[in-house]
C-alpha cells in the first residue's frame, strides 16, 4: 500500500512539472512559454479596446462613437494586414537592413514550429500573433491627434499604408534580424521607438496636416465622460503587463522583471503628474491621474526588460512630470491642436524612455543587453539617440507624404457642417445618446392598470 501511494504522488508530481513538446524540426516546444505568451497576446489585444475607452470619453459627446471606431476597425484592418504581408515585411529574411523579405507572404512558412531567431521555445505562429497585436495598437495612438476632424474614407486608406510604409519597416529595424538599428545595437525591449516614438510624431504631423479643429481654443471642448476615460486608462495598465512582460517571450525571470518595473513605472507617473498639475494649476484632476499612469507606462516601455526598479521609478517621474508640461504648456504655446495628445504623451513619452534606456540599462538585469551611461557605456545612450531621430524622420516624412498622397484622391478633412453636426452623425449615422425614451423605461416607470390609457406609450415603435 505504502509503494501504491508512492507511486501515485510520483505521478501527480510528474504532472505538476513543466511540459515540453518536440515540434517537428525536433526543437522544443515549452508549453509553460507558450501559454504565457498566449495569455500576452490576449492582454495586448485587450488594450486596443481600453484605447477606445480612453479616447471615447476625452471627446465630445457627438464624436465618441467615429473615436471608439477608429480603435475598433484598426484591430479589423491591421489583423488582416500583417497576416497577408506586414508579419514578412517586419520579420522576414533580412534585405539590407532596410525590409524584411516576402518569404512569408501570406504566412507561408509560418506554422508550429519555433523560430530560434526569434522565440525558441514558442510555436512561430503565437509570435506572430503575439507582434500582430502590436501591429494593432500603434495606429490606433495615431487616432488621438486627428479625432474630431477626419473623414472616415481617408482614415481607412491612411493607416493602411502607414502600416505597411512606417510601421512595418521601423518594426524590422529594430526588431528584426539583421535590422540596421538592432544590429548597430540599439536597445528597444517592447516599443519605445517602434510603437511610441512613430506613432506620436506621426500623430503631430497629421495634426499639422489637417489643422486645427473647428472652434478649437474658441469653444470648450470639455471631455464628455472621464470616467469611460478612467476604466480605458485601467484597462491599458491592465493590457500592458502583457505589452511588457510578453516581450520577454517566456514565462520566466525577465518577464518578472518588466511585469515589475511596468507597474512601478505606471504608479510614479501617476503621481508625478497629479503633483505637477496640483502645483501648477492648483488642483489635482482624475484625468490628469489616469493621464500620468499611461506617461509612465509610455516611458518605461522600451527600457522595460533592461532596467531595475529602482530606475523604472525614475523613468515614470520625469515620464509624467514632462508629459504633463508637453501637454499643459507646450501645446498651448506652439498652438497644435493635438486633440487628445498623443504627441505629448506617447511622442514626449517615448522618446524620454528610449533617452533613459541608454541611460539605465544594465547587463546585471539581462545580459542580452547593454550597459547605459550610469554603468559605464556612455555609447549606448549615443545609439539610443540615433534610434529616436532616426524614427522621427521616418515617422514624421512618410506620415506627410502618405496624406498628402491620400489628399489628392480622397477629401482628408470634415467639413465645416460635419465637424457642427458630428462625425458620429455625418460619418456613420448614428448617435452614442439618444433622448428617446423607449417601451422599457416607460413600462418600468407607468403602473401596469394605466398602460392602455397612456398615450406616449401607445405611440411608442415595438421592439
Amino acid at each position: 500500500m505504502k509503494k501504491l501511494w508512492t507511486l501515485l504522488i510520483a505521478l501527480i508530481s510528474m504532472l505538476a512539472l513543466p511540459a515540453s513538446v518536440f515540434a517537428a524540426d525536433g526543437s522544443v516546444i515549452d508549453t509553460g512559454d507558450t501559454s504565457f505568451i498566449i495569455i500576452s497576446t490576449a492582454l495586448v489585444l485587450l488594450m486596443t479596446p481600453g484605447l477606445a475607452l480612453f479616447y471615447g470619453g476625452m471627446v465630445r459627446k457627438k464624436n465618441v462613437l467615429s473615436t471608439t471606431m477608429h480603435s475598433f476597425i484598426i484591430m479589423a484592418l491591421a489583423s488582416v494586414q500583417w497576416v497577408v504581408i506586414g508579419f514578412t515585411l517586419a520579420f522576414g529574411p533580412d534585405q539590407s537592413g532596410f525590409i524584411g523579405a516576402l518569404n512569408w507572404l501570406g504566412l507561408s512558412g509560418v506554422g508550429i514550429d519555433p523560430n530560434p531567431d526569434y522565440a525558441a521555445t514558442i510555436p512561430f505562429i503565437v509570435f506572430m500573433a503575439f507582434q500582430m497585436m502590436f501591429a494593432i495598437i500603434t495606429p490606433a495612438l495615431i487616432t488621438g491627434s486627428i479625432a474630431e476632424r477626419m473623414r472616415f474614407p481617408a482614415f481607412l486608406v491612411f493607416i493602411l499604408l502607414w502600416m505597411t510604409f512606417v510601421y512595418d519597416p521601423l518594426a524590422h529595424w529594430v526588431w528584426g534580424v539583421g535590422g540596421f538599428l538592432r544590429t548597430m545595437g540599439a536597445l528597444d525591449f517592447a516599443g519605445g521607438t517602434v510603437v511610441h516614438i512613430s506613432s506620436g510624431v506621426s500623430g503631430l504631423v497629421a495634426a499639422l496636416v489637417l489643422g486645427k479643429r473647428k472652434g478649437y481654443g474658441k469653444e470648450p471642448m470639455a471631455p464628455h465622460q472621464i470616467p469611460m476615460t478612467v476604466l480605458g486608462a485601467g484597462l491599458l495598465w491592465f493590457g500592458w503587463f502583457g505589452f511588457n512582460a510578453g516581450s520577454a517571450l517566456g514565462a520566466n525571470g525577465l518577464a518578472g522583471i518588466a511585469l515589475v518595473t511596468t507597474n512601478t513605472s505606471a504608479a510614479i507617473g501617476a503621481l508625478a503628474w497629479m503633483a505637477a498639475e496640483w502645483l501648477h494649476r492648483g488642483k489635482p484632476t482624475v484625468l490628469g491621474a489616469a493621464s500620468g499612469a499611461v506617461a509612465g507606462l509610455v516611458a518605461i516601455t522600451p527600457g522595460a526588460g533592461f532596467v531595475t526598479p529602482m530606475a523604472s521609478i525614475l523613468i515614470g517621474l520625469v515620464g509624467g512630470i514632462i508629459c504633463y508640461f508637453a501637454v499643459s504648456v507646450l501645446k498651448a504655446k506652439l498652438g497644435y491642436d493635438d486633440a487628445l495628445d498623443a504627441f505629448g504623451c506617447h511622442g514626449i513619452g517615448g522618446i524620454w524612455g528610449a533617452l533613459a534606456t541608454g541611460l539605465f540599462a544594465t547587463k546585471t538585469i539581462n545580459p542580452a543587453g547593454a550597459d547605459g551611461l550610469l554603468y559605464g557605456n556612455p555609447t549606448q545612450l549615443g545609439i539610443q539617440a540615433l534610434s529616436v531621430v532616426v524614427t522621427i524622420v521616418l515617422a514624421a516624412a512618410a506620415t506627410f507624404v502618405i496624406l498628402k498622397g491620400v489628399g489628392v484622391f480622397i477629401k482628408l478633412r470634415a467639413t465645416d457642417e460635419e465637424e457642427e453636426t458630428g462625425l458620429d452623425l455625418s460619418m456613420h449615422g448614428e448617435e452614442a445618446y439618444s433622448d428617446f425614451i423607449g417601451n422599457e423605461i416607460l413600462l418600468s416607470v407607468v403602473p401596469s392598470k394605466s398602460m392602455a390609457f397612456n398615450p406616449i406609450i401607445s405611440k411608442q415603435p415595438s421592439h
